[in-house]
């Protein structure tokens, strides 16, 4: 079959060098890309011209918009300065150490350590190899399990891979490994049973994880990862008290708690942390993406003092701490870091995300929360997702073969908006923390033309695979 464009263009160019992420690498030689060539505040323009804005930050991450100056210039002072430098055999330099300081002074409980690598991956998979480490050192080397939750995501190493919770990124894959269980997905919407409130719900979640805890042997259960509002698997946010509750078991069980803010962190949920929103207490946070509005590669792993006490004790018996990259905390993604969390006070962008969150929330329910595709709209702050519903009566789902989740972010596209959508037909938003009420009218009147435009197909039949 022949590409639908030029031997010579970048469409072209991509197919014959690139291999994508998260794409059907098949159907993508004859597809082509959208290729990107620049971007300005929420929106971002292709190389024929197209304008979109961006509705999910590209990868929840871009969260002060795709021009800013100052995180520029600050990459440029630094690059002049001391262009890269590493952490390994007690090395440091400024900017490593002013980060971290950073994170500790703004971290929703009190922490005793950060370690710096290079995205929420490694960042998650450092996290596992330090409570295998650390149980070592405590002398319990069978207390390694880790209990992720259906849905759940955590990236895609192949020990985070094991914790995420979807079946996507374990197909073919031979993941998850042994030691990773998985407990239930907190989703009321779909999950509840008849008559049962959210509180009930939330209390049928710790139950089922203490059942799991139990059944496994608490004895080798060592940690539990969520993050605070599911992104990747659909912006599913907990019942009211869910996480005090599930919190509760990790406790009376001596598993440790890992908070996972690599989308949630730096004001997405309305609150500088998810966890401060959902009410979270962690032993270990783990943060990526707004850490640098997405603008250089890093994350960052904080530990409370139990924790790095360990960490100390076992690497003073063994003479190291074996564990680190080349990149951990390079100076200039931290400087950009730096930078970031600087323009967050300066300007008060908590209190930009409460006011247009809130207009945000608002619109998103009074457009959709009764459109007949619609089955729940969803989110907090500046993170959302609404899921369509064939019967929205009988929450009765569409076919996922009909890739109708798919067709409306295509739809979308060509309206102008970048969406995301996720396995059960979701389509997600979380769009740059600096975007405007105007614009966030703009882009759900775009997000409606889509909308309408795929219903009119499926009373007509019309819908075609994409």
């Amino acid at each position: 079959m022949t590409p639908p464009f030029g031997a010579n263009s970048n469409a072209a160019r991509d197919i014959a060098s690139v291999l994508h992420p998260y794409t059907d690498l098949e159907a993508h030689l004859t597809q082509g890309p959208t290729v990107i060539t620049h971007g300005k505040g929420v929106r971002v323009w292709d190389d024929a011209g197209k304008d979109y804005i961006e509705a999910v930050a590209g990868l929840w991450c871009a969260s002060l918009g795709f021009d800013n100056e100052r995180l520029v210039e600050a990459a440029a002072r630094q690059m002049r300065k001391l262009p890269f430098y590493h952490g390994f055999t007690a090395k440091s330099h400024e900017p490593c150490i002013e980060l971290a300081e950073m994170l500790l002074a703004r971290a929703p409980v009190p922490m005793s350590k950060v370690f710096f690598a290079n995205s929420g991956s490694e960042a998650n998979d450092t996290a596992i190899k330090m409570i295998r480490y650390m149980n070592n050192a405590l002398g319990r080397p069978a207390k390694k399990k880790i209990v992720g939750r259906v849905k759940g995501y955590h990236g895609i190493t192949l020990a985070a891979a094991s914790l995420t919770g979807l079946p996507a990124n374990h197909r073919s894959f031979d993941v998850p490994l042994p030691g990773f269980v998985h407990t239930m997905t907190p989703h009321h919407y779909h999950e509840a049973r008849p008559g049962e409130d959210e509180d009930a719900f939330a209390s049928r979640c710790a139950e089922t994880l203490e059942r799991l805890i139990l059944a496994e042997g608490p004895e080798t259960v060592a940690a539990m990862f969520a993050e605070p509002v599911m992104g990747a698997g659909g912006v599913i946010v907990p019942p009211h008290g869910y996480f005090p509750k599930i919190q509760a078991v990790c406790h009376k069980y001596d598993v440790l708690f890992v908070a996972d803010e690599v989308i949630c962190g730096f004001w997405r949920t309305g609150s500088y942390w998810g966890s401060q929103t959902l009410g979270i207490e962690p032993d270990i946070l783990v943060c990526a993406k707004a850490l640098s509005s997405a603008y250089l590669p890093i994350s960052a792993v904080m530990v409370n003092e139990r924790v790095f006490q360990a960490l100390a004790a076992e690497s003073h018996k063994i003479g190291t701490f074996g564990h680190g990259f080349t990149y951990s905390g390079h100076p200039v993604p931290a400087a950009v870091a730096i930078e970031t969390l600087k323009i967050y006070d300066e300007t008060d962008i908590g209190s930009h995300v409460a006011d247009v969150g809130a207009h945000f929330q608002h619109e998103l329910r009074r457009r959709f929360a009764e459109h007949p595709l619609v089955g729940e709209v969803r989110g907090l702050g500046l993170i959302a997702a609404f899921e369509l519903m064939e019967d929205r009566a009988a929450h009765r789902k569409f076919d996922p073969a009909a890739k109708v989740g798919p067709k409306l972010t295509r739809l979308m596209e060509s309206e102008g908006v970048i969406s995301r959508a996720v396995p059960g037909e979701t389509v997600c938003f979380s769009p740059p923390l600096v975007i405007t009420r105007a614009e966030i009218d703009d882009l759900l009147t775009r997000v409606e033309r889509a909308l309408g435009t795929l219903t009119a197909e499926l009373r007509g039949g019309k819908l075609t695979a994409v």
